[in-house]
């Protein structure tokens, strides 16, 4: 296979493809308008989110923790859709479907890293929502804009560490069989199962990063609004506790927009025919880079 570098000697015990080729949305009719649909998405994420950054940095009065949070999580979801969709319509629309073997694991790195760092900024904007309904007297002196700056640090430093890992672990893999990549992007699950040597470490990593970024945010996230709860039960009125939980609603929308697809195709996903998921796993990852800025622009009061 002339597309294969072998290592050198006479005993070939690592073979590294000069490329991949991305497989995905066979045998779709009319694909094509589905691509363009995702060309204007991407337009619409990138003018949602840039505008929401500009107005949360020229308004001095939007300055609190939580508001360095929102911009945080726009400019992940600016960085999320800059690395997806681009290279998914030069790929799909353009038919470019050979994608380096370099390429293809800095692809993979970026997209998986911005994917992880969305999960892990829900959890920083659920910890100032808790601090801000638990303590709402104190919130000002519990939560400061170091102690959010830090958190948002420590997250993007652990979501760069576990996909950094899984990628490293990728450069071990001998690939001597297929080079085709079952799916839209490079997704660590199709391009691991292609090598044929050792694949016990990257199986590892495999199920443990689902783990440690979506199922921990997402608990981290129901512990957060199970003691939200258990604040507003003790709270008198009505009226004040569905003032409270009116200040959780975009944030609420934002984790049942970016957790409830990802639950879905992770528990039913064997059972969907292989296009069907293909295009719910795209659908899902692509459409809350286009919803987050209209639910916080629209959500959030003082922005609004």
């Amino acid at each position: 296979m002339e597309f294969l570098n072998s290592a050198v000697g006479k005993n070939i015990t690592f073979v590294k493809p000069a490329y991949f080729i991305i497989s995905a949305f066979n045998g779709i009719a009319n694909i094509r308008y589905y691509f363009v649909f995702l060309c204007f998405i991407y337009i619409f994420s990138v003018v949602g989110n840039t505008l929401l950054m500009i107005v949360i940095i020229l308004d001095h009065t939007l300055r609190s923790p939580k508001h360095i949070g929102v911009v945080n999580f726009a400019f992940t979801d600016l960085l999320s859709s800059s690395a997806l969709m681009p290279k998914l319509v030069d790929i799909f629309l353009f038919n470019h479907h050979h994608i380096s073997y370099n390429d293809c694991l800095a692809f993979m790195f970026f997209c998986l890293t911005f994917f992880a760092a969305q999960a892990f900024n829900l959890v920083v904007l659920s910890f100032d929502r808790v601090l801000a309904i638990t303590y709402p007297l104190h919130y000002q002196m519990r939560i400061s804009h170091k102690l959010i700056l830090s958190l948002i640090a420590f997250f993007w430093l652990l979501a760069i560490t576990i996909i950094l890992t899984a990628v490293g672990l990728l450069t071990r893999l001998s690939f001597c069989d297929s080079v085709v990549i079952q799916s839209f992007f490079c997704d660590h699950g199709p391009v691991y199962q292609l090598g044929c040597n050792d694949l016990t470490p990257n199986r590892v990593i495999a199920h443990l990063a689902p783990v440690l970024v979506l199922w921990v945010p997402l608990a981290c996230i129901v512990g957060s609004y199970c003691c939200i709860g258990y604040s507003l039960s003790k709270t008198v009125t009505c009226r004040e506790r569905l003032k409270a939980l009116k200040t959780c609603t975009s944030h609420l929308s934002l984790v049942a927009i970016y957790f409830l697809p990802a639950l879905f195709i992770f528990t039913f996903g064997s059972t969907i025919l292989p296009n069907a998921r293909t295009v719910s796993l795209s659908l899902a990852t692509v459409m809350p880079l286009t919803l987050n800025p209209i639910i916080y622009g629209l959500q959030t009061q003082e922005i609004k």
